[in-house]
Parts: C-alpha cells; sequence; structure tokens
C-alpha cells in the first residue's frame, strides 16, 4: 500500500537535495500521515489521514 492520504490522495513529492557546491541528490517530501479510528457508513474504520484533513475537520472520528 502506497503512503497516501485515503481523504485526499496526498502522496510522496520527488525533488532534488541541491548542496552550496550545487551537488544534486535525490529527495522525498512525505506527508504527515496519521493513523486514525474514523466513522464511516456507522461504523469505524482505522484509516491513514494526513494531518491537514484532520485539522480541517473532513472526517468525524
Amino acid at each position: 500500500m502506497a503512503r497516501a492520504c485515503e481523504i485526499c490522495g496526498k502522496k510522496p513529492v520527488f525533488g532534488n537535495r541541491i548542496s552550496h557546491a550545487h551537488n544534486v541528490t535525490p529527495r522525498r517530501w512525505k506527508p504527515n500521515l496519521r493513523r486514525v479510528r474514523v466513522l464511516v457508513n456507522g461504523s469505524h474504520k482505522a484509516m491513514l489521514i494526513c494531518t491537514s484533513c484532520i485539522r480541517s475537520g473532513r472526517v468525524v472520528k
């Protein structure tokens, strides 16, 4: 399973780390995911949710 938010689909973004000498190496920015028990169709389910979705109230705990 990919490390992505199950609500908004936010996933790792790829780019380059650039040093002062302009040496370029690959890096990735990972979303801040938390495993949360969410109320879905009247029952609780554990989901991987990004913190921006939790804070904005897109899920009901």
